[in-house]
C-alpha cells in the first residue's frame, strides 16, 4: 500500500467514474420498453441489440479487469508462459462460429433465457439443467471476484485502497462504494447499463493500449531493451526452489500445458453464463454471425496487452519487495511511466474494465438462479414481473458473494479460482455444444458424465500446492495414460465425454426413459421469430 495519493490520477479516476454512473442509471430509459418488469427486457435487454451495441457488449464482457491486470500479470510473473490466453481467444471465435447462432436461434424461438432453459427444452430433464445452473453460477462467482480484484488494485496503486487502517470498512471503503454503485445501476437498469457503459469502457482500452504499446517502449529504451532486462530478470533462480522465474518462451517441458489449457480454455470461454446473456441478447442470427467474425479484432489488441508484463519486469516494478503483489503490476507500471493524468485515463479503463464485465455476469448468474433453480424448483407458476424482482434481488446476493470472497482470500488466489471456473465450465460443453447438433446422448449419461468431469477436475484441482497455496496453486496435473502435464479441465472433460457416449450406449440398449425434446430441426436455424409459447403444449415425461 502506498502512503501517497496520486492526486491528477485520482481525480480522473473519479471524473469517469462518476460519468459512467450517470450512464449506468440513464441507461434505464433506453429503449424504455412498455414492460419493464419481465426477465427478457431486464436480463436479456429486449433481446434488441444490433451488431455494435453487441460487439461492444461481448467485448465488454469478454475482455475484462482479468485481461488488463491478470493476463500481464501472469506474464509478469512467469515469462510467455502468461501469454496462453492469446491463442485461446483465436481459437474460440472459429468454434464458436459454429454453435452461437444454433443457440440464438433456438433461444430465440423457444423464449430461452439462459443455456440451462436449452437444456431443459432439448434433453426434458430438470436436473441437468439444474447442474448446469449451478456450474454456471459457481463458476461466475471467482469470475465477478477478479473483477473486483482489479479495481482494488488500481485503487491500492493510486493511494485510495487497502489502507493501514486496522478498521476494515474504512480500510475497504472505496472498493465498497464502488461496489455498492454498480450494484444500484445494474438493480436498475439491467443490462442496459453494462452495453451503454460498454462503449466507454472498449474506447478507453484501445486508447490506453494504443499509446502504450507506443510510449511505454520509448520510455524504457525500446523492445530490444525490455526482452533483454525482461530475461536476465526470468534467468534469476528463486532461492526457495532454485528455479528460474521465467522465461520468454515456454519451455519444453511446459509445451502440454500450455497448449491443453489454451485449447480448454478456449472450448469454454462461450459457455459462461454471461457470455451467453450478451449473445442471447442480440436481435438477429445474422449480428451473431457477423460478431463472431470480427470479435478477433480484441485478440489484437490482447496480444499487445500481454506485452505490458515484459515492460513491467523491464521497469523493474515491484523489484526487490519481498512478497510483492503482481496484481499491481500493470497499474505500478502506468503510475511509474505515464504522466499523472493519463495514468489516471489508464486507471480508469481498469476500474470500467471491471464493472462492466461484473455487471453482466450478476445478472447472467441471477438469470440460472431464477429462471432454472427457483422457478423450476420452487415456483414454478412465477409470473414474469416476479421473476424479474427475484433475478433483480439475486443479482445483488452474487454479487456480495463475490465481494466477501475478495474481502476474505488472499488477492493473489483469484485467478487461479478463477481457472477453476473455467475447469467446471468446460463441464457443460458436452450437454450444451453436443445438444445443439444432436439429440442421441442420453440425459442421464450426459449427467453422469458432468458429474464425474466436475468431481476430477475439482479434485485435481486441490491437490495442486505452489509456494504460497496448500490447495488449487495451480490448473494442470500429470494426463492419465499420457504422462504429460497438461490442463486438468481437458482431462475432466474427456472424461466427461467417454461416460456419457459409453452410459448413452448401454441406457439406449436398456430402453431407459428419454425425456421429451421439444425443439425441432427447423429451430436451430431460424432467423427471427416470435417467442414459441404453444397455448396448448402437450404435458412433457416426467422430468428426472
Amino acid at each position: 500500500m502506498k502512503n501517497d495519493v496520486n492526486g491528477v490520477a485520482l481525480g480522473v479516476l473519479i471524473f469517469f467514474f462518476l460519468a459512467v454512473t450517470v450512464i449506468g442509471f440513464l441507461a434505464a430509459r433506453w429503449r424504455r420498453a412498455d414492460n419493464a418488469l419481465h426477465l427478457e427486457e431486464w436480463g436479456l435487454g429486449g433481446r434488441s441489440f444490433g451488431t455494435w451495441v453487441t460487439w461492444f457488449l461481448l467485448g465488454g464482457d469478454l475482455y475484462t479487469a482479468y485481461t488488463f491486470v491478470a493476463v500481464p500479470a501472469a506474464i509478469y510473473g512467469a515469462g510467455a508462459a502468461g501469454f496462453f490466453a492469446v491463442p485461446y481467444t483465436i481459437i474460440a471465435y472459429p468454434l464458436v462460429f459454429l454453435f452461437l447462432p444454433r443457440l440464438w436461434s433456438v433461444s430465440r424461438k423457444h423464449g430461452y433465457v439462459t443455456s440451462s432453459d436449452f437444456i431443459r427444452g432439448r434433453f426434458g430433464s430438470k436436473s441437468l439443467s439444474v447442474a448446469v445452473a449451478l456450474t454456471g453460477i459457481l463458476a461466475t462467482m471467482p469470475y465477478i471476484a477478479l473483477q473486483l480484484v482489479g479495481i482494488q488494485a488500481v485503487l491500492d496503486v493510486v493511494g485510495i485502497g487497502g489502507s493501514d487502517s486496522t478498521n476494515w470498512f474504512v480500510k475497504d471503503l472505496p472498493l465498497l462504494i464502488a461496489f455498492g454503485v454498480l450494484a444500484a445501476y445494474t438493480y436498475s437498469s439491467g443490462l442496459r447499463a453494462p452495453a451503454l457503459i460498454a462503449f466507454v469502457k472498449d474506447a478507453l482500452i484501445y486508447i490506453v493500449i494504443a499509446v502504450a504499446i507506443i510510449y511505454i517502449p520509448y520510455k524504457l529504451g525500446g523492445f530490444d531493451d525490455i526482452f533483454h532486462k525482461a530475461s536476465a530478470a526470468y534467468a534469476v533462480k528463486n532461492p526457495a526452489t532454485g528455479k528460474p522465474r521465467g522465461s520468454l518462451t515456454v519451455a519444453p517441458q511446459a509445451q502440454w500445458a500450455y497448449a491443453t489449457l489454451a485449447l480448454g480454455s478456449a472450448m469454454a470461454l462461450f459457455l459462461y453464463p454471461h457470455s451467453v446473456t450478451a449473445v442471447l441478447s442480440g436481435k438477429s442470427r445474422t449480428v451473431i454471425q457477423r460478431n463472431t467474425a470480427i470479435l478477433p479484432l480484441y485478440s489484437l489488441m490482447l496480444g499487445l496487452l500481454a506485452m505490458l508484463g515484459f515492460m513491467a519486469v523491464a521497469d523493474g516494478v515491484g523489484k526487490n519487495i519481498k512478497g510483492y503483489n503482481g496484481q499491481l503490476a500493470i497499474p505500478q507500471l502506468f503510475e511509474n511511466v505515464f504522466p499523472s493524468w493519463f495514468a489516471g485515463v489508464a486507471f480508469a479503463a481498469i476500474a470500467i474494465g471491471a464493472l462492466v464485465p461484473a455487471a453482466i455476469m450478476s445478472i447472467a448468474a441471477a438469470n440460472l438462479f431464477t429462471r432454472n433453480i427457483y422457478k423450476d424448483l420452487i415456483r414454478p407458476n412465477a409470473t414474469p414481473e416476479e421473476e424479474t424482482r427475484v433475478s433483480k434481488l439475486a443479482s445483488l446476493v452474487v454479487k456480495v458473494g463475490a465481494l466477501v470472497f475478495v474481502l476474505s482470500m488472499d488477492k493473489t488466489v483469484a485467478i487461479n479460482f478463477q481457472l477453476l471456473g473455467g475447469i467446471w465450465i468446460l463441464q457443460t460443453v458436452p450437454a450444451i455444444v453436443g445438444g445443439l447438433f444432436t439429440r442421441w446422448f442420453h440425459r442421464w449419461a450426459l449427467l453422469v458424465g458432468w458429474a464425474a468431469g466436475m468431481a476430477y477436475g475439482t479434485w485435481k484441482a486441490y491437490e495442486q500446492s505452489s509456494a504460497t497455496q496448500s490447495h488449487f496453486g495451480g490448473n494442470s496435473d500429470t494426463i492419465p495414460w499420457i504422462g504429460r502435464i497438461g490442463y486438468i479441465g481437458l482431462t475432466a472433460f474427456v472424461l466427461n465425454v467417454v461416460l456419457a457416449v459409453v452410459l448413452t450406449l448401454v441406457l439406449r440398449a436398456v430402453k431407459a426413459p428419454e425425456g421429451t425434446d421439444e425443439t425441432s430441426r427447423a429451430d436451430y436455424t431460424a432467423e427471427t421469430g416470435e417467442t414459441e409459447v404453444p397455448p396448448l403444449a402437450p404435458e412433457p415425461a416426467p422430468s428426472v
